[in-house]
């Protein structure tokens, strides 16, 4: 997959091709079935697939201090858009001046004059240009005049239920992360660098890997949960982790942290880029009066981890 920061940067050889833009945040099961249809389209026309989106977040420009909760970090996201056969990705920064381009300037300058737009795959809600004055009629009247034509992909949805980003922020940030999956096609992943904590776990006798995470990531709820802990490079792969979310509140903590505590591993995590798939929501965090009831606690926790993912 090509990757193009900017539409400055569309190679000036770039053929036609059918582009889908949107934000992907999560990259989520509606958003993969737009993806997907943009690249079938581009098969069956011979034409490339390019999916536009965006970084930062346009809400953080339009609204400073509105930026939404991210699902899926940049690096993440372009993952899993390659993974669904995309030949090329253009990352738009959005900036002041860019959310100035009226509807009519942006058709022209990006679809039209360096993507070389021959279809464009768009939502059922697709809004575009400054102000998000421009929707799917508009784009339609616009590729008649330009030379494009434009699909509309329905929104999926599942019992009345239509998956969005938003949707699924909602059951994360309420620490569902069973139904964050079902919309996602996958477990909901939170990534971070392993940093030195308070130690307390070790003394406890269950070491966590404490997680500085993004400043935006889309945590879950403060408890605790099942998940796999993945790993890069020359030890990728996943093992069985129980992860605590909160701020510690039996040692009267005030910071809140993400930390996973691997089963059966003994190895050093100190510095690596690690990764969390949540599957499964196991309690609330709770404060215990001693450190017994709270290691029989953990003790039951990590039974339960293990027997959730065996």
């Amino acid at each position: 997959m090509q990757r193009w920061r900017g539409y400055e940067s569309v190679p000036g050889g770039w053929g036609r091709s059918v582009v889908t833009i949107g934000v992907f945040d999560g990259v989520h099961r509606g958003h993969q079935a737009i993806i997907g249809h943009a690249v079938k389209r581009a098969r069956d026309l011979g034409l490339q697939s390019v999916v536009m989106t965006f970084d930062p977040h346009p809400s953080e420009v339009v609204r400073p201090g509105s930026h939404p909760a991210v699902l899926t970090e940049p690096v993440r996201k372009a993952e899993l858009i390659e993974q669904l056969g995309v030949d090329a990705l253009c990352v738009q920064p959005f900036t002041p001046a860019f959310s100035q381009l009226g509807p009519d300037a942006f058709v022209h300058d990006v679809l039209v004059e360096a993507l070389h737009a021959a279809v464009v795959v768009v939502g059922d809600n697709f809004r575009f240009g400054h102000r998000a004055a421009g929707d799917v009629p508009l784009l339609e009247r616009l590729g008649r005049s330009f030379g494009f034509t434009v699909e509309d992909a329905p929104l999926v949805s599942d019992n009345g239920l239509v998956f969005s980003s938003t949707y699924i922020r909602s059951c994360v940030d309420a620490g569902d992360v069973r139904a964050a999956a079902a919309a996602l096609g996958r477990p909901h992943q939170v990534g971070g660098v392993v940093v030195r904590g308070d130690q307390r776990g070790r003394e406890l006798g269950f070491p966590t890997a404490n997680l500085m995470v993004h400043r935006y990531a889309a945590v879950p709820a403060d408890g605790v949960y099942a998940a796999w802990l993945i790993r890069g490079g020359e030890h990728a792969g996943r093992l069985p982790a129980s992860v605590s979310i909160g701020t510690n509140p039996t040692f009267s903590g005030q910071e809140r942290r993400v930390e996973a505590y691997v089963l059966d591993f003994a190895g050093d995590l100190y510095g690596e880029r690690v990764a969390l798939d949540f599957v499964a929501h196991l309690r609330e965090q709770r404060r215990y009066d001693g450190i017994e009831p709270l290691v029989a606690q953990i003790r039951q926790d990590v039974e339960e981890t293990r027997a959730l993912l065996s």
